[in-house]
């Protein structure tokens, strides 16, 4: 059976540097970057804020959505936050 996956976006701050990832633990991959333990580019600058996510049913689902998102314009992608998270709230306590 396909494990399922997250897409998830990170903010350094409202309307700042975004990061948009996958994973198939969501808790444990932003505990990784709000800790820098992933050396690149959340810990070059700063991109700690859990501000959006999605779960799929399949890792491939995710991944897909995953490589959609990236290829909005940043726009898109600030109104896709704001729809899901109004106030920039940082997630990461919600889903622990």
């Amino acid at each position: 059976m396909a494990k399922g996956g997250y897409v998830y976006i990170l903010s350094s701050k409202r309307n700042g540097t975004l990061y948009i990832g996958v994973t198939n633990n969501l808790v444990r991959r932003v505990y990784e970057h709000k800790n820098n333990l992933l050396p690149g580019f959340t810990q070059d600058y700063s991109v700690h804020h859990l501000v959006w996510y999605e779960q799929h049913k399949a890792m491939e689902e995710a991944i897909q959505r995953e490589k959609q998102i990236k290829k909005w314009n940043r726009k898109w992608k600030l109104r896709l936050i704001e729809e899901f998270n109004a106030d920039w709230h940082d997630l990461y306590q919600d889903i622990c």
